[in-house]
């Protein structure tokens, strides 16, 4: 049976046998620790019409409400990709050793001024996430801007080959999930595959000119449409930093505009390196005709909700949350930010980073290293995590979140600003409601 058709005549899908309304098309995907086959009955109980399966034993027999495939996850991702197919409209692949998340709200944010944006949500950014993704589009959407994450050789190809993006970017290159990945030029070679379908289909690519290795990662391929932002002269959009007091403001300016008109914007974002995402957004949305002032209303009103760049203000302190995710360049970008900031009184908890297999300890010992060469003097530098806890330093350490959190509570700083950087598995997103 043609899984297209019968989704045309039952066009809603889902995953979770909780929810299973009428007629919907239950498709069983499995996991680490659970199978979705067994469960398929239970959703045609509810509601369900049809069940997607690839464990036959899990169909009853003579009951064709159950489809058996080869594999649910692959049958769900050639659903998605002839579903957006159907749809003749731009799609926006990003990608991203950092900020790709923050840079597709900006984009859509900037988008929405003009268009009806369909955009992943959340972080749902991997084999499953991407699929949802994609059926979420309507006849109603304008654009979509999907966000494709990778921690292995070949995630993004896999991606891209049912995204079939019309046009996007890499946010950056840096050193993230190592241990997944083998080595830096891994990380390249991978997140490289979105130009390899780009420059393959004729897309348009905006391009960060001032990345030297996104520039280079982008002459090694023969791509006939770009765009450019940067802090470069030669950048078709080009700006730079003003302040970080703590927010950042900023200023750009659209070089191939006749008027070259100079634009400042006041952002709720904390972090100068929140520039490239903001140009990034900008540039999309020149591209696209949203006009400057358009734009300028976009990016001051965002304001941050996903525990990456947050102000947050207590009855005890300032705290500056990017407590989703770390690496190695994404832990430094913080901290030289951090020093930046016109601030007093300023505190570090960091986590360990996790995934850099056997550079880890390295990788440590140089954040360690860059905290005591370069100048910032915190008040205080509480390291957490095992990863850390082997570094020669003399900060204070903690083996976890736990010990972080009894500290806390026998003595609680005030009166700083503390910036909490690490990687999502050591919890410290726990931390801010004792601070």
């Amino acid at each position: 049976m043609d899984i297209f058709e019968l989704y045309q005549r039952h066009p809603q899908i889902t995953t979770d046998s909780r929810n299973c309304p009428k007629d919907s098309i239950f498709i069983a995907l499995k996991g680490a620790t659970f199978d979705g086959n067994k469960f398929a009955s239970s959703a045609l109980e509810k509601g369900c019409s049809y069940a997607i399966i690839d464990n036959p034993d899990y169909a009853k027999a003579g009951d064709d409400r159950y489809i058996v495939v080869d594999d649910t996850l692959t049958a769900f991702k050639e659903l998605a990709r002839e579903h957006r197919r159907q749809f003749h409209i731009p799609v926006i692949g990003i990608t991203g050793t950092n900020g790709k998340t923050t840079t597709k709200e900006l984009i859509s944010t900037v988008l929405a001024k003009r268009y009806r944006v369909m955009h992943t949500e959340g972080n749902f950014n991997n084999d499953v996430g991407v699929p949802k993704t994609l059926m979420r589009l309507t006849a109603d959407d304008d654009i979509a801007v999907v966000e494709m994450g990778a921690s292995h050789p070949d995630d993004i190809k896999r991606l891209v080959e049912y995204v079939e993006p019309t046009c996007g970017l890499i946010t950056n290159v840096g050193h993230a999930h190592i241990l997944g990945f083998g080595s830096f030029d891994g990380v390249k070679k991978t997140k490289g595959e979105l130009y390899d379908f780009l420059a393959d289909h004729d897309g348009l690519l905006f391009l960060n000119s001032s990345n030297e290795d996104l520039m280079d990662m982008a002459e090694k391929r023969n791509f006939n449409r770009i765009i450019t932002y940067g802090e470069d002269e030669g950048a078709q959009i080009k700006g730079r930093v003003l302040s970080c007091a703590p927010f950042l403001r900023f200023e750009w300016t659209d070089t191939h505009d006749a008027l070259h008109d100079t634009y400042e914007v006041q952002t709720k974002l904390i972090g100068s390196y929140n520039l490239d995402n903001l140009l990034a957004a900008i540039t999309v949305g020149r591209h696209f005709g949203v006009i400057p002032g358009e734009i300028n209303a976009a990016l001051e009103e965002y304001t941050p909700s996903n525990n990456r760049s947050q102000l947050e203000t207590t009855k005890y302190n300032h705290l500056v949350v990017d407590a989703y995710n770390a690496n190695p360049s994404s832990m430094k970008a913080a901290l030289d930010n951090f020093k930046l900031m016109e601030v007093d009184n300023k505190m570090l908890i960091l986590g360990d980073m996790r995934e850099l297999g056997n550079t880890s300890a390295e990788e440590h010992q140089k954040i360690v290293d860059h905290l005591q060469a370069d100048g910032m003097k915190p008040e205080q530098v509480w390291l957490v995590g095992e990863e850390f806890g082997k570094t020669d330093c003399d900060f204070r350490k903690f083996p976890d979140v736990e010990a972080v959190k009894a500290e806390i509570k026998r003595q609680r700083p005030e009166g700083h600003y503390i910036l909490i950087k690490g990687s999502n598995g050591i919890k410290l997103f726990e931390l801010p409601e004792l601070l």
